[in-house]
């Protein structure tokens, strides 16, 4: 139990809202500057780490081999790929400063506890650009709140941040629900480390419209976007598209919340997509799954219903990541479709339409081999077989939303901006400010970057205003 008197009666260096990867390297980052440093995290202590505890990997550039990371993969590079999924949508300046900076973060977290591994059977094709954490994200969270503890910093969970005070440009402190319990804290300085406001669904559908009542937030339920909100109301001047965010197609049987990384599916390039009315709706085979899968989250949200189905056969079932639920299987296309839900002789006319425009060619499953369609829209422009094997199988998708784009401006200090300039003591990190580079798409392993480069910032600058 939090004891909240320590909490509001102690005067605290810098005070840290959230509890994922950004917050807690910003706390480190104080602590060992000589920082008293508190964390608020709004989870409870089992679900800490916001959406950090689903992650896997950090993307890393690098001048030669680093760590588990192979060959090089370097600034130009690293910048291509942003622009190409971003499609230009990035503060450059952020953007290239971030990149650079990931590679002296690799060894920090190191230091800090973090523990990496090769790539496995699956993510081979990561092996150059992105480092995957032994035990994933929840190692990763774990070690850091360890590291966290040792270097004194206080950590708070079920707190539940209600309103930051802003006086004339300055952070004076906070009011908080600390377990159900109001608490003032005061603080000489402040890391707003809260993540989106994906969690809040009436927000979404602000923006989305009605659609978004059907999404699913594979990503923490704790990231409401309150002080976001909070923010913003006080004029806090703000970055990126409400409608933008981190999307991907995952499996339609997931929970609502908190399903992670496990529900997503890895087999659009190998399969083709159909809508609701058994009609494909988009090149499946556009580029490899890395660089690619975050856009199908939005191609699905367009679709009637926000559902869509991935049909495949049995040349290309062990060609990917397994599922966490096992495929809808059939010994026909007709039968599928039926399994489905949707029209098996539609689907059965779709296949046929496809197969038909199917050419021959060298299958190479993880780069781009050529193998397309002739004749058909969209056209599959890689991995084009025909679905000709029995039995048949298929997953309803729907759009998992893991975090909103829509956040708080900051400079290259991270300091945020407000309605005067910036303020003097306030600085963001993470998800909360992620927009200023991810106007749209997303970079496999790159939320887990920005939240590093930036929390490590936020966290020095923070102590370093204090001192």
């Amino acid at each position: 139990m939090t004891d909240i008197s320590k909490l509001s009666g102690t005067s605290w260096d810098v005070v840290v809202v959230g509890g994922g990867n950004a917050a807690l390297c910003a706390a480190i980052e104080a602590a060992e500057a000589g920082a008293r440093v508190v964390i608020l995290e709004g989870a409870p202590e089992p679900y800490r780490g916001g959406n950090s505890r689903h992650t896997r990997n950090f993307r890393c550039m690098h001048r030669g081999p680093l760590s588990v990371l192979t060959d090089a993969y370097e600034e130009d590079e690293y910048y291509d790929d942003l622009l190409r999924v971003t499609k230009g949508e990035t503060d450059e300046n952020l953007a290239r400063m971030t990149i650079r900076t990931s590679e002296e973060c690799l060894p920090w977290m190191e230091a800090h506890g973090v523990r990496f591994q090769p790539s496995l059977s699956g993510t081979l094709s990561l092996s150059r650009t992105n480092a995957f954490f032994l035990g994933g994200g929840k190692a990763l969270v774990n070690a850091y709140y360890n590291t966290a503890e040792d270097l004194g910093v206080t950590v708070a969970y079920e707190a539940q941040v209600k309103h930051v005070t802003i006086n004339e440009g300055r952070f004076e402190g906070l009011d908080a629900e600390i377990a159900g319990q109001p608490c003032r804290i005061e603080g000489k300085a402040v890391v707003l480390a809260s993540g989106g406001f994906q969690a809040d669904i009436d927000w979404l559908a602000r923006a989305w419209g009605p659609a978004a009542k059907n999404f699913l937030i594979r990503g923490t339920p704790y990231n409401r976007g309150v002080v976001l909100k909070d923010m913003l109301d006080q004029g806090a001047e703000s970055v990126g598209d409400p409608t933008q965010c981190h999307a991907v197609a995952i499996d339609g049987r997931s929970p609502k919340y908190d399903g992670g990384i496990v529900t997503r599916l890895d087999c659009v390039p190998f399969s083709i997509v159909v809508n609701r009315d058994g009609e494909r709706f988009y090149d499946e085979g556009e580029d490899v799954w890395p660089k690619r899968y975050a856009i199908w989250g939005r191609l699905v949200a367009a679709q009637p219903d926000q559902v869509a189905y991935v049909i495949i056969d049995s040349k290309s079932i062990d060609l990917f990541m397994p599922s966490v639920y096992p495929p809808e299987q059939a010994d026909t296309i007709e039968g599928l479709g039926q399994r489905l839900g949707i029209s098996g002789n539609k689907l059965r006319e779709t296949v046929d339409a496809f197969n038909a425009a199917c050419r021959p060619g060298m299958f190479h499953p993880t780069e781009l081999d050529g193998m397309a369609t002739e004749g058909i829209e969209p056209a599959k422009t890689n991995w084009a077989r025909p679905i000709d094997t029995a039995p048949y199988y298929g997953y309803s998708l729907r759009p998992g939303v893991t975090f909103t784009y829509l956040g708080l401006k900051v400079d290259e200090t991270a300091r945020v901006t407000g309605p005067q300039g910036r303020y003097e003591n306030v600085w963001a990190a993470g998800e909360i400010m992620a927009g200023s580079i991810l106007g749209q798409g997303y970079l496999a392993g790159f939320g887990m970057t920005i939240g590093t480069v930036f929390g490590r910032i936020a966290g020095k600058e923070a102590a370093a205003n204090v001192a």
